[in-house]
């Protein structure tokens, strides 16, 4: 049976591989990529079950032009990736030229935050600025103020939570 197969798989390469190059060879323009492009279809014709096959032609040609779609698409994708590469798209020269009055925006949007951070009970402030600026462990915060680790979660949620309300409230 195994030799069966390999025959009809001669003789399918035999029959087809000429027009399988010239087909590649007139798109490509590359001789080499042709033979690599005629070999991937035959791998994948050695992949399936033969017998089941009912148009060996028009089986073998579409998987040869699967594969061309497969290649440009590829050629796309590494172009579009160079071009990236080599010149910053509008979004990256937008935001690497800073607007004055969004610089001053941000200046008054931080000094509110500020403010309404200083507005906080203390040991709330303490605990919610060395749990998210400082990034301390919360276990470590419960120790250093003699809580459980339950109590600094509060703290830092009724913090964040306050404000939260100052950050819908400026918009």
């Amino acid at each position: 049976m195994e030799a069966a197969r390999q025959q009809k798989l001669e003789d399918l390469c035999r029959r087809f591989r000429p027009t399988l190059l010239a087909y590649f060879l007139r798109r490509v323009h590359d001789p080499a990529e042709a033979e690599d492009l005629a070999h991937d279809v035959f791998v994948r014709l050695a992949g399936i079950p033969l017998e089941q096959l009912r148009s060996a032609h028009a089986y073998i040609f579409q998987v040869a032009a699967n594969l061309l779609r497969d290649r440009a698409r590829r050629a796309k994708v590494r172009a579009d990736y160079a071009r990236s590469r080599e010149a910053p798209d509008e979004a990256e020269v937008e935001a690497s030229a800073p607007d004055p009055e969004r610089i001053e925006e941000a200046r008054r949007s931080l000094k509110a935050l500020v403010s309404r951070l200083e507005e906080l009970p203390d040991r709330r402030r303490q605990i919610f600025v060395l749990y998210r600026i400082e990034n301390v462990a919360r276990q470590e915060i419960a120790r250093a103020f003699d809580l459980s680790i339950s109590s600094v979660e509060k703290e830092v949620a009724r913090a964040t939570a306050y404000l939260m309300l100052f950050r819908e409230s400026s918009r």
